[in-house]
């Protein structure tokens, strides 16, 4: 059964985006925004690409809601305004998974690229897998410059929010 597993993840998701959120607020404007050499280059850059694959995705696979066309776009320019936007979106993920059965996890989806214009059709569970794995994946990139700024980092690893959980 994926359902409960999917289940934990979404809200693992927001878990994990709020401590990354809250410590943010903790740097100075110059080091929100200092070129650290990851992907998207700063913290505001890879936050923000975390909330536009979000936003691709869910478009994906719900057919409604923004998606931006670009992956490096910038949505938010503040702080403020793209945690209101990532506190939406994450609420918006948990619904959406809380409302998948065991059948339309099994299903497919259809959608084009934004990289190249073909068109793909991918199962619906391998795709819910890729899209926390990308967030994960780049959370660890925010929490690499963070530590690098810092020195320290809040703790994201799955395990501790299954502990804390319960």
């Amino acid at each position: 059964m994926l359902k409960p597993h999917f289940d934990m993840f979404a809200a693992y998701n927001a878990w994990a985006n709020r401590r990354l959120y809250d410590a943010a607020a903790g740097l100075t404007e110059a080091q929100y925004r200092e070129d650290r050499g990851a992907f998207f280059k700063s913290r505001h850059g890879t936050l923000n690409h975390l909330l536009v694959g979000d936003r691709i995705w869910m478009r994906r696979f719900t057919g409604a809601g923004e998606a931006p066309d670009r992956l490096d776009a910038i949505l938010f320019e503040d702080l403020l305004s793209l945690r209101q936007a990532r506190e939406a979106e994450d609420r918006r993920i948990v619904d959406y998974v809380a409302g998948l059965d065991e059948a339309r996890l099994a299903g497919v989806i259809r959608y084009r690229r934004i990289t190249l214009p073909e068109a793909v059709e991918q199962a619906l569970s391998p795709a819910l897998a890729h899209f926390f794995n990308h967030q994960t994946h780049h959370r660890g990139q925010a929490h690499g410059i963070l530590t690098g700024l810092a020195g320290r980092a809040p703790e994201l690893d799955l395990l501790y929010f299954q502990r804390k959980a319960g």
